[in-house]
């Protein structure tokens, strides 16, 4: 093979990654028969479960899914997990596929209306630390309903679309007339300090969406993947799962909001900034115009799209199916319909989003498959399990934290309530235990896994979307950002975890709510009978 047909090869080989990751992946496949041979299933499923973390981890290098998807691949050739398993476990959570693949694309036809009420709180709400409480609870309050990607995809699109009006009016342009604004060099001299603080300005009310999208998140079963994913093998309705996780959530919603005014009260980590005047004119000049040219066709989708917001939330609240996918096939229906999308290429765009991340989500429970096939996790498991009742769940909250915060909270979610689902039917543990290790489960992949962009889905989105180099938001930036959200969202949620989370409380939920969950239940649902 000559030297210009192996360089071909190697630039191919997941494409504009750094050749360091890309070495670094073939390393691994290399090595894992090694591994195999040399040291056992056990070893070899714990590398291969490293590895896989790797790729999450360096997710803004490569997409994880290509690099992942490698390793999957290679763990069932070498006989680490069998098809078999993982067939099961997709099937197990086929709800969760079909909810990423058609309420993301359900709310794309909503976009329209999303887009209209965050411009009106930008332009009407005059106090930095107003603003900001608003970005962060109707954040909360739409991703606790919708997804937590879209509502993100939403606020990134309004970031971007103010910002680049107002660049272009700095550099002397009329904003229809261009279309880049990824350079300063036209800026003229007098406007360079207005667009510096608008860029912090925007910053500021990225990270307290992103930060809402995580709080009201992780209170709902649609919130975020894992909680459909924990909602369904618990046996818990949206009603139930909202209560079940209320004593944690609740404190920790009140908690980010002190957060939220702490941080802009005492200007510090590159809060408090405030909306520029000259910005401010622009801003307003140009939402004046689009409102003058706003047909009556675009009242009525406007119109359409509310009610069938209202639909969706109804719907949800009321647990009108057990599959929470149907309902979101039914907003694709009705907000299509009734705004005259019908053209199949329009439509086909709105499932962009959701794809890839849903095959990748089919990749993680490939590497689920083999750490279940392997036992990997059972001597952690049972170690926490020799702790006293308090601390185990302590214990889950933290270690899912912990792990969430480095690699992805999905994936540790569906790990991790897999073991306990299994702790259960063996008997190590009773309903109302397990019932108090899936809400620490829950909330200890959701609230500490803000610390970093690779925990959140929507923080990540945020990270590698267009609008981060145009407002400076960084890698190490983020973090920095997101550190007094992390510390004390964390510490009040494992107080809550610790003191407020008993079993009594479980038991009472299931007097008034519900009938009383057993642990036979979770039998019939692991051997796919109807629950």
């Amino acid at each position: 093979m000559s030297y210009n047909v192996r360089n071909a090869i190697f630039d191919n080989f997941l494409g504009n990654a750094p050749d360091w990751y890309k070495v670094t992946i073939i390393g691994f496949l290399l090595i894992n028969p090694l591994v195999l041979y040399a040291l056992g299933p056990v070893v070899a499923g714990w590398v291969l479960v490293g590895q896989f973390i790797f790729t999450l981890a360096m997710a803004l290098k490569c997409y994880p899914l290509q690099p992942g998807g490698l390793i999957a691949l290679e763990s069932v050739f070498l006989g680490l997990t069998s098809i078999d398993t993982v067939w099961s476990k997709v099937v197990g959570n086929l709800d969760v596929l079909l909810l990423l693949v058609f309420m993301v694309a359900g709310i794309f036809f909503m976009k329209q209306l999303l887009l209209f009420m965050f411009s009106r709180i930008l332009l009407g709400v005059k106090s930095k630390v107003s603003l900001s409480l608003m970005f962060l609870l109707v954040s909360a309050f739409l991703s606790a309903f919708l997804d937590a990607l879209t509502v993100t995809a939403v606020i990134i699109s309004v970031g971007v679309g103010f910002y680049g009006i107002y660049h272009k009016v700095a550099a002397g342009i009329d904003y229809k007339d261009r279309e880049d604004i990824n350079t300063d060099e036209e800026i003229y001299e007098l406007h360079r300090a207005d667009l510096r603080q608008f860029r912090s300005f925007l910053r500021s009310l990225m990270m307290h969406a992103v930060i809402g999208t995580a709080l009201g998140g992780v209170c709902t079963l649609v919130g975020e993947p894992q909680n459909l994913l924990i909602a369904n093998t618990a046996g818990w309705a949206f009603g139930e799962f909202f209560l079940r996780m209320a004593p944690i959530t609740m404190p920790v919603l009140v908690a980010g909001i002190l957060v939220c005014i702490f941080l802009e009260k005492t200007k510090i980590l590159g809060y408090g900034r405030t909306l520029p005047a000259s910005v401010r004119e622009v801003m307003e000049d140009d939402q004046a115009k689009r409102d003058a040219k706003r047909t009556k066709k675009d009242d009525w989708n406007l119109i359409m799209q509310g009610l069938v917001g209202v639909w969706l939330i109804v719907a949800l609240a009321l647990h009108l199916t057990d599959h929470v996918g149907l309902i979101g096939l039914s907003v694709i229906v009705l907000a299509s319909a009734f705004t005259g999308v019908i053209d199949e290429h329009a439509i086909g765009k709105s499932f962009e989003e959701a794809l890839p991340f849903t095959a990748l989500l089919t990749v993680f429970f490939v590497i689920v498959a083999v750490i279940f096939d392997q036992q990997l996790f059972t001597p952690i498991i049972q170690y926490i399990f020799t702790l006293d009742s308090d601390s185990q769940v302590a214990a889950f909250y933290l270690a899912n934290g912990v792990l969430s915060a480095i690699s992805d909270n999905v994936f540790v979610a569906t790990v991790y309530v897999g073991e306990i689902k299994q702790a259960a039917i063996n008997g190590v543990i009773n309903r109302d235990t397990f019932d108090l290790l899936s809400v620490a489960i829950n909330t200890g992949t959701n609230i500490p896994s803000v610390a970093t962009p690779n925990g959140q889905a929507a923080f990540l989105f945020l990270l590698t979307s267009g609008l981060a180099p145009l407002i400076r938001l960084s890698y190490m930036r983020m973090v920095l950002m997101a550190l007094p959200y992390t510390i004390v969202m964390t510490i009040v949620g494992l107080f809550a975890v610790m003191y407020f989370l008993k079993p009594a409380t479980a038991t009472l939920y299931e007097k008034e709510l519900i009938n009383h969950h057993t642990i036979e239940q979770l039998k019939d649902k692991d051997s796919g009978k109807a629950h």
